[in-house]
């Protein structure tokens, strides 16, 4: 028979190894790669090639991310889909990831509901000075790729979402991207336009699941008639720095169109 003392021993031993997975399993560097075929005439097939992170909160963009994007794929274009980084992250750490990301591509970023921690003007300054391009309810074109537009909300959290003005001049093109940090946004959006791509993160897939359960949905992504929805389970953490079940990820989605 176990004694009492022996099985607290085996139960914090099991604890402890627990916690170490989860803690390693938060660091991953995972790259999911998605395929998108836009294609309805016997035009010349064009490529366009997305990089998508969001929710980096405390997380290092670093040297072996980059080179393993790289290594994979011409990246046309970056975008952040907020949570680029949280209270307590310090402006070099931010000033270094959005240097490295923009060695992949021109930046394109949405706010999320925790950037503002750090300082808002801190944010901009350091994204301007990068090149990249801060999407505040409003929408760009695409480098290189004129059928394309991209467009971007700022968080609810801000009080300040404007789908009017996101959408205001997306006619212009034939195919959009759209970019919200918080999925919920989704459903404000699609009455009045639905993009071919819509990309989001916030939810963390839940972070920390039990079996299927969580308190948020997994991370997917998911076509239907030629579009598609993409809700990342992020890069980072938030509260504690530990994942189980629902894996860091970025995504490079390539897109196929005519």
């Amino acid at each position: 028979m176990i004694s009492l003392k022996k099985t607290l021993w085996l139960l914090a031993l099991f604890l402890i190894g627990m916690l170490t997975f989860m803690f390693v399993s938060a660091r991953g560097k995972h790259i999911i790669y998605h395929k998108m075929n836009v294609v309805n005439t016997d035009s010349p097939i064009k490529e366009l090639s997305v990089f998508f992170i969001s929710d980096i909160h405390r997380r290092k963009i670093d040297e072996k991310l980059v080179m393993k994007v790289k290594a994979g794929h011409e990246i046309d274009m970056v975008i952040i889909g907020g949570d680029l980084a949280e209270k307590g992250v310090p402006r070099s750490r931010i000033e270094k990831n959005i240097r490295n990301l923009a060695r992949l591509g021109p930046v394109f970023y949405v706010w999320g509901n925790n950037d503002r921690e750090v300082g808002e003007e801190v944010i901009r300054e350091i994204i301007t000075r990068h090149g990249g391009k801060i999407l505040d309810n409003e929408s760009a074109g695409v480098p290189s790729h004129p059928q394309w537009g991209i467009c971007g909300t700022d968080d609810p959290s801000s009080r300040n979402v404007d789908i009017d003005s996101t959408l205001r001049y997306i006619t212009k093109y034939e195919h959009v991207i759209l970019i919200t940090h918080t999925p919920s946004l989704f459903r404000k959006v699609e009455p009045y336009y639905q993009p071919r791509l819509m990309l989001a993160g916030h939810t963390h897939g839940g972070q920390i699941r039990i079996g299927k359960y969580g308190l948020t949905d997994k991370g997917a992504f998911r076509m239907e008639d030629g579009r598609a929805k993409l809700v990342s389970n992020g890069y980072g953490t938030s509260t504690v720095p530990l994942r189980l079940g629902a894996a860091p990820e970025c995504h490079v989605i390539t897109i196929n169109y005519a």
